[in-house]
């Protein structure tokens, strides 16, 4: 069977020979996605607990930082070895570090253990786009992208409520060793399909990429990752005044401006058309939706005194929404205008955002921000999965790992910046039980960056 034939283009994600790969690909997706949404719900009880209310943004940005190097050392671990033996890491990596979260006693131990379940996660999910750019041919991908993002809705419906349950009736700790059980079945899931993969690989090709680039790539992501920590450094605690940590989160911030041009396409800052359009798009897309969104269970439960079940529902019914608009844009009728799809992703996101911060602002009731939710949802569903769909098209199959590397890097640069402006914010000014105009401010901080994309989105056809 070769590229472009008839019957290889009738393969649908759960077509006989395909099937047990994307079962498994699913899997992992619902894992991650259990994990991302059970642990947002329980994380005001655990940064209370282990006495880091004022940074916890932190919590969330320190994940995102350590995928950093996971998703470089990705893309250069499946350009040298294939998918299969990163895949079969970051799961290890991801158990584990949530198991470690389940035992911390301290924020230090915490904080590693999330550490490494973002080392895990990130490459996991390079190597799943990768195992996707392979296995799947141009015309199945939008559909693949549908399910996986349908894979977070039972996620979404249990996983807060859920974390809410065990967080209120036992311990939080639960929250993190519960993962560790579907972890070890997608393990042995992966263990079978890993044969149907390497057999499978319709669209395999050498990278582009020599042992010299490799080697820059890899010194780069470590770079990156170092220059993202020591901004998170920099804003832990933050006052408003000259220290030796603000010097290091500035040095960090140079770092962040140095080394991130070396890893995403030429032109991504200064919104080249094309494939720099899509990756910049990406970035401002998740920057805007996690900065704004990580806050929302402290601003409901903390500042309004919400009980964690609501919480935990209001996360849910922002990733309804996101499951709505990834289905939309697989649709065939939209095969030739995803770059207008980037573009109304964003506005959307930015006016769900904007309208948070005036019921934040205004102390209007959290009931309103419900459609607020559904709008950031749908915007990030048209975006996101959009941008991984033109992304992938865009690219020539041996520059699949470097673009599905470059593409994930963007997206957790552009959370741990968002969360960080949004951390820094937050610990600068914080006052307990009077933060609505501070959320206020967040939120539309964050929708001012959101609406970025209407340009960048434009920009993203060649």
């Amino acid at each position: 069977m070769t590229e472009g034939t008839t019957e290889e283009s009738t393969i649908g994600p759960f077509h006989k020979e395909v099937l047990v790969v994307t079962l498994t690909i699913l899997a992992l997706v619902t894992v991650t996605a259990f994990e991302t949404m059970a642990v947002s719900t329980a994380m005001p009880n655990v940064a209370r607990d282990l006495g880091f209310v004022r940074t916890y943004g932190f919590a969330f940005s320190v994940l995102m930082t350590t995928q950093l190097i996971g998703i470089v050392l990705a893309g250069v671990w499946a350009d040298r070895s294939g998918p299969i033996p990163g895949t079969f890491a970051g799961q290890v990596l991801l158990g584990g570090g949530s198991a470690l979260c389940g035992f911390a006693d301290s924020s230090a131990l915490f904080l590693l253990g999330r550490g490494l379940t973002g080392l895990g996660g990130g490459l996991l999910v390079v190597m799943m786009y990768i195992i996707a750019g392979r296995v799947y041919t141009d015309a199945v991908r939008p559909t693949l992208f549908v399910y996986i993002s349908a894979a977070w809705i039972l996620p979404s419906l249990i996983g807060p409520p859920m974390s809410a349950f065990l967080t209120t009736h036992f311990s939080w700790r639960w929250v993190f060793w519960i993962v560790v059980l579907p972890v070890s079945i997608t393990l042995a899931s992966m263990a079978y399909a890993s044969r149907h993969v390497e057999r499978l690989q319709l669209h395999a090709g050498e990278s582009n990429r020599d042992h010299a680039a490799h080697v820059k790539a890899a010194w780069a992501g470590v770079l990156i990752a170092l220059s993202a920590g020591a901004v998170q450094y920099g804003i832990d605690d933050l006052h408003l005044e000259m220290s030796a940590k603000t010097v290091v989160g500035g040095i960090g911030a140079v770092g962040l401006l140095v080394t991130a041009p070396l890893l995403v396409p030429r032109g991504t800052w200064t919104v080249r058309r094309g494939l720099p359009s899509v990756i910049l798009s990406r970035s401002l897309l998740t920057g805007s939706f996690f900065g704004g969104v990580s806050f929302l269970p402290l601003f409901l439960h903390g500042q309004r005194g919400a009980s964690l079940q609501l919480a935990g529902l209001a996360i849910a019914v922002g990733s309804l929404g996101w499951a709505v608009g990834a289905y939309i844009q697989g649709r065939d009728r939209f095969a030739h205008d995803r770059h207008r799809l980037i573009a109304l992703g964003g506005a959307l996101l930015a006016v769900g955002l904007a309208s948070l911060a005036v019921i934040a602002a205004a102390n209007f009731k959290g009931g309103l921000g419900v459609l607020s939710l559904i709008l950031c949802g749908l915007g990030m569903g048209l975006g996101v999965t959009t941008t991984t769909v033109l992304a992938l098209e865009l690219s020539s199959v041996a520059d699949h790992g470097e673009t599905s590397s470059a593409l994930q890097l963007s997206d957790v640069l552009g959370s741990v910046l968002g969360i960080a402006l949004a951390t820094a914010l937050f610990a600068a000014h914080h006052v307990p039980k009077q933060d609505n105009p501070l959320f206020g401010v967040i939120f539309a901080l964050m929708a001012a960056i959101a609406a970025l994309v209407v340009v960048s989105g434009q920009r993203s056809s060649t």
